[in-house]
């Protein structure tokens, strides 16, 4: 349950109402998702988060679709639920296949696993890798 009540698109004014259009526009979606309308309490942290968000995920050195991936892993490694299905499923429309998802499991899976055993025996940077 939210800790603050979302805005709906009904009672969005302003800052808020003229984000929401963007993003539906820029999404091409006709409804605005939890995530935006919980943001639109505060207006400002909404408008800087949208804006963010669409600067770091635009085409750059890394594709859209490895950015979604990234994203992806890191919201499974934070156990961030609504983040791992929105992400999954933008991931998705830019050609995530089940067996790439799998396989992404799997390495979040190793990756954390050997992570924490690295914490856990104090592993000592090896020279080499400095």
């Amino acid at each position: 349950m939210s800790i603050l009540k979302p805005i709906t698109e009904k009672k969005a004014k302003g800052k808020v109402k003229k984000i929401y259009e963007d993003i539906k526009s820029k999404r091409k979606i006709t409804k605005i998702p939890n995530f935006w309308k919980s943001l639109a309490n505060d207006p400002d942290t909404l408008e800087r988060t949208w804006n963010s968000l669409q600067q770091v995920m635009q085409k750059g050195a890394l594709d859209p679709l490895t950015k979604e991936m990234l994203y992806v892993a890191v919201s499974m490694t934070n156990s961030c639920e609504y983040c791992i299905r929105s992400h999954t499923k933008a991931a998705q429309k830019k050609g995530l296949t089940d067996k790439m998802l799998k396989e992404l499991i799997a390495v979040v899976a190793m990756a954390n696993e050997t992570n924490r055993l690295v914490e856990s025996y104090q592993v000592e940077v090896d020279s080499f890798l400095k």
